[in-house]
């Protein structure tokens, strides 16, 4: 343990407060340990935070245990206990916990959060990204520090194994206990560590080295493509909306960055849930010459192509809707249509009509199949659907978009589009002035 014990005073300053996630567990208990030993030292403020997950009958003994070790060595014991669980277990444990460490950290002002993730750890989370597929960012598995936003994770006992640990609570008769769904066929994570690691370990003891220098490695790579697209970001990702032609001249590796850049924005913590196979889906979408194109992505999110822009939106039920128009309204894409006393505008954003050519009220509406308009100063009609293809109006907006209709469902206008047959000069009798803002 004199490496991890090196580190940590390397690492970590004075008079520092440092949350220890703490399951009770050798791995936690030998990390708790350690730093106890470094306590007076270094003059540490040292915050165990136990989450109890509440799914074992054990749990409870556990956080007593892990609570007694606590008070006897005058560390400050936080709980926490999780008393149901909504949607996949795994994941939902892993944001009640995060949302305690977080809560901490904001409790006592800390900067550091401390998990005892080890080398096994490391082999085991890139070896299960290797089988499952991921990008760069996936195939480091965990770095030793990672910044947030308002403090880092550390983890110092990524330079030694789940043997070495075992070896150490041992020697020291440090309380800890023994999660028998550890050795369980169910999790992937157990069947790695049973059953491919061993051979791993068999050829070369420490071949946990090797992993961390290839995740150190990855990381230094990884580094620099973020760098250059943290520079090209600005320039082709503005207001929410991705430039595709200046995209898909870029090679794939950064193509891959922006994206996953992009949606980690959206999803924040729940960036996990992005796969390889979205990115590649997303890219693969970008490329092609169809000018409209979506695709669904977890928590009910959408990629959407249209033409040369691209962006996400959140996926919602489309919504049919017929307003009739007394004075104002103010539409669900959130643009107000409104009656006005008068205005010498000569736009698509302004039409006048005359009340004896239409059948009143007026009412505005979404399209409907078949749609026409007989515009203005034009023989014949044209399809709805053909304008917003010339209009270059996206998609995901054009089942939303308004249709301005007479109580006979002739169309009269599409608001800053098209303008039809009703709409009157200044010069002719009008005595309905509708504006779109």
């Amino acid at each position: 343990m004199h490496e991890v014990i090196n580190d940590i005073k390397k690492e970590l300053p004075n008079n520092e407060t440092l949350i220890v996630a703490t399951s009770g567990g050798p791995d936690s208990m030998c990390l708790l340990n350690l730093l106890l030993s470094l306590k007076e030292e270094k003059n540490l403020n040292l915050i165990c935070a136990h989450v109890n997950h509440n799914l074992r009958k054990e749990s409870k003994e556990e956080a007593e245990m892990v609570k007694k070790y606590c008070l006897s060595n005058n560390i400050t014991y936080e709980y926490e206990k999780i008393k149901e669980y909504i949607g996949n277990t795994e994941n939902y444990a892993r944001e009640k916990r995060y949302t305690f460490f977080e809560n901490l950290i904001k409790k006592y002002n800390a900067k550091y959060l401390l998990t005892a993730h080890h080398g096994d750890d490391l082999i085991e989370t890139i070896l299960m990204r290797l089988a499952r597929g991921t990008n760069m960012d996936g195939f480091k598995g965990f770095s030793k520090i990672s910044k947030r936003e308002n403090y880092i994770i550390y983890r110092p006992l990524i330079y030694v194994t789940k043997e070495e640990i075992k070896e150490y609570v041992t020697k020291e008769k440090i309380p800890h206990a023994i999660d028998k769904t550890n050795s369980e066929d169910t999790y992937t994570r157990n069947r790695f560590r049973k059953y491919i690691l061993p051979p791993l370990k068999n050829e070369n003891k420490m071949i946990h080295k090797n992993f961390l220098k290839l995740s150190e490695t990855l990381e230094t790579y990884d580094n620099y493509i973020n760098k250059e697209v943290d520079n090209l970001l600005p320039s082709i990702y503005r207001e929410n909306e991705l430039n595709v032609k200046v995209f898909n001249k870029k090679d794939n590796i950064i193509k891959q960055k922006i994206i996953y850049n992009i949606l980690k924005q959206k999803y924040g913590k729940s960036i996990n849930l992005i796969k390889e196979n979205h990115i590649n889906s997303i890219i693969d979408l970008l490329e092609n010459k169809r000018p409209n194109l979506k695709l669904d992505l977890p928590q009910h999110k959408t990629f959407n192509k249209s033409y040369d822009k691209a962006y996400i939106t959140k996926k919602e039920e489309e919504k049919e809707y017929d307003f009739i128009l007394e004075d104002e309204l103010k539409l669900p894409n959130n643009h107000i249509i409104k009656k006005i006393e008068e205005t010498k505008e000569k736009t698509n954003y302004v039409i006048k009509l005359n009340s004896k050519d239409i059948n009143l009220p007026i009412h505005i509406r979404t399209r409907k199949k078949g749609d026409k308009i007989y515009i203005k100063g034009l023989n014949g009609s044209k399809k709805v659907k053909d304008i917003f293809i010339d209009e270059k109006i996206p998609n995901s907006k054009r089942d939303t978009y308004p249709i301005v209709t007479d109580d006979k469902n002739n169309i009269l206008w599409i608001p800053g589009l098209k303008k039809s047959k009703f709409d009157r000069a200044n010069t002719e009798n009008y005595d309905i002035i509708v504006k779109y803002f």
